[in-house]
């Protein structure tokens, strides 16, 4: 799950780069913030199964000048904090070990990921991928044993720059100190923040910041109704902090000083797993909506393509295979039907008057093989390149109109834009493929007019009679071609041996099993041609043009992908199953 998690808050940012709608930059944004809150969590998860003994992690947050660096140094009962007057004074997650070794704490590095720990002397406000650990000298009386982080602000004109390492802070916290002052603690950026990370389920403490006497109790009830509208969880404790001069420290109440120590009693680190799931299951659906968009185009796309390839094949039908000019090939399968009914006391005579003819006969008894070797000049090929042509000339047109409407419409555009520059490959692809198709095809009609043949030989005064006819049709032709000088390929289905041999074998006993062949070839004709040129030819190059969209501004997740991490949500984990 955290390497889909990854994949996604990286899409997030390469489309954020891109956009220029500035609400919907303002949305991303948010969902970027929540996929490193996730997979900071996440990691967190792997932190606690990773250690026999997992450290207590406490973080001081809130909005700034509210004060969270003096706190810190309060509860560590040392200057360890660097505190200073002007806003946006920290900027990095500095981590301070209290009752614990720096050595105890080596687990964090892989926690943190790509930033980088260093003493809190080399932070730089040049360099914002980076945190510190510094081990506390001095006892406190306030904290038990752990690490507190103090973080940045998350509300200053700056914090955008450093926004990740507060998340980060935050997610590794197992109890949050939530610093605010009466002129912060109604501000929404500390609303957003707490609504944000309810589901990690951190125990809380409220400590209020600058107060003057007597208004601690207005301030408070305030508080109260703030957090009952955000949050769904008991409001927690508040500790008053009363103002001090500038410069000082404030005091921490007496009778709170067990306080953290009570609250850490109520770390629960055995249910971050079911706290995990519960943060990805409520943004889940929000953080794949692009996702799942792009799956319905590239659906709406499929179901496109099919509808073409569809229209294309009924053209194909309608042009070819049921017109009763211009389809062939079963005429094809006849012209073989003559070669195999070849008599042969005439044959030698009627061979050596065919060699002295302008057009030979013989061309016209071989005129089946011929005429799928010469695939240019087949009135097939020239139609299934036309309909090639127009089916790709459609697309273009209805890849426009998707691109006009639709939240989807810069993947429609640039699918157009893809299909234009393919289309001449296409169509070569596509012209390549037909002739493959014609040539292999032969066997198919050779095949037919074997099995006319065979069906012929059960019937030998039906064959005797066509061979008998099939002479005198023959010398017809010769007569034919002396007095024409010659007769083309186009005339095959005129030729007089060809219309007499069918007439006659559509009156005899195999008539009905003539027209059978003729059938079971148009089937098998129409089945080649869709699924060896339109299926995966046409249709496999056309399906393949979303997976070269450039990704920006594209999440280009594939379906398999999500399905894979959706598997994630449901499996057992530690006994249970979660959703």
């Amino acid at each position: 799950m955290l390497e889909f998690i990854q994949l996604l808050k990286q899409r997030y940012q390469a489309v954020l780069a891109q956009q220029g709608n500035e609400s919907v930059k303002t949305s991303y944004q948010q969902r970027i913030d929540q996929l490193i809150l996730a997979e900071a969590f996440i990691r967190k998860g792997q932190l606690i199964d990773a250690s026999q003994q997992p450290l207590l992690h406490m973080a001081v947050v809130g909005p700034t000048q509210a004060g969270k660096s003096s706190l810190v140094n309060v509860l560590l009962n040392s200057n360890a904090a660097g505190i200073s007057p002007l806003a946006g004074y920290t900027i990095h997650p500095q981590g301070f070990c209290n009752g614990v070794s720096l050595a105890d704490c080596s687990g964090l590095q892989r926690y943190f990921g790509r930033f980088q720990q260093l003493q809190q002397t080399q932070l730089s406000k040049d360099r914002h991928d980076c945190y510190s650990l510094t081990e506390n000298a001095t006892d406190s009386g306030l904290l038990p044993h752990g690490v507190l982080w103090d973080t940045p602000d998350f509300d200053s004109i700056d914090s955008a720059t450093y926004r990740e390492g507060v998340i980060r802070a935050i997610a590794l916290a197992d109890m949050v100190i939530l610093v605010v002052s009466k002129e912060k603690y109604a501000d929404q950026s500390v609303w957003d923040i707490m609504v944000a990370v309810e589901e990690l389920h951190q125990p809380t403490l409220i400590c209020l910041n600058k107060l003057v006497e007597g208004s601690e109790s207005i301030i408070i009830q305030s508080l109260k109704e703030k957090w009952r509208q955000a949050r769904t969880d008991e409001f927690p404790e508040v500790v008053s902090l009363y103002y001090q001069k500038p410069g000082g420290l404030p005091d921490w109440p007496e009778s709170r000083q067990p306080l953290l120590k009570q609250l850490a009693n109520n770390v629960r680190l055995n249910k971050h797993p079911r706290f995990e799931q519960e943060l990805l299951k409520r943004h889940w659906q929000t953080w794949l909506e692009p996702v799942v968009a792009e799956h319905q185009a590239l659906n709406d796309w499929v179901e496109l393509v099919d509808l073409m390839i569809n229209q294309a094949m009924e053209s194909y039908q309608h042009d070819y295979l049921n017109h009763p000019h211009h389809y062939e090939t079963f005429q094809l399968a006849m012209t073989e039907l003559l070669n195999l009914m070849e008599i042969p006391g005439l044959a030698r005579i009627l061979a050596g008057t065919r060699q002295v003819l302008t057009w030979p006969v013989r061309q016209v008894m071989k005129l089946g093989r011929k005429r799928l070797h010469v695939s240019d000049s087949s009135y097939e090929i020239a139609l299934l390149n036309q309909i090639a042509e127009h089916t790709l000339i459609q697309l273009a047109d209805k890849l426009l109109d998707k691109a006009e409407q639709g939240d989807q419409s810069p993947w429609w555009r640039q699918l157009n834009s893809m299909l234009r520059n393919q289309r001449q490959d296409a169509l070569q692809d596509f012209a390549l493929a037909a002739k493959n198709y014609h040539l292999s095809f032969q066997q198919d009609v050779d095949s037919a007019a074997h099995r006319l043949y065979y069906k012929l030989q059960e019937q030998p005064v039906v064959l005797n009679s066509l061979r008998a006819t099939r002479a005198t049709a023959d010398a017809a032709v010769i007569a034919l071609t002396l007095q024409m000088g010659g007769i083309g390929l186009h005339d095959l289905v005129i030729a007089p041996a060809m219309l007499t041999l069918t007439s006659l074998l559509a009156e005899s006993a195999v008539g009905g099993y003539m027209h059978k062949v003729e059938a079971d070839l148009k089937q098998n004709q129409f089945n080649t041609v869709k699924q060896a040129l339109f299926v995966d030819s046409l249709r496999l190059k056309l399906l393949q043009l979303p997976e070269q969209l450039s990704m920006p501004p594209h999440f280009n997740i594939s379906p398999d992908q999500l399905h894979a991490a959706e598997l994630q949500l449901t499996e057992k984990r530690h006994g249970l199953r979660l959703l």
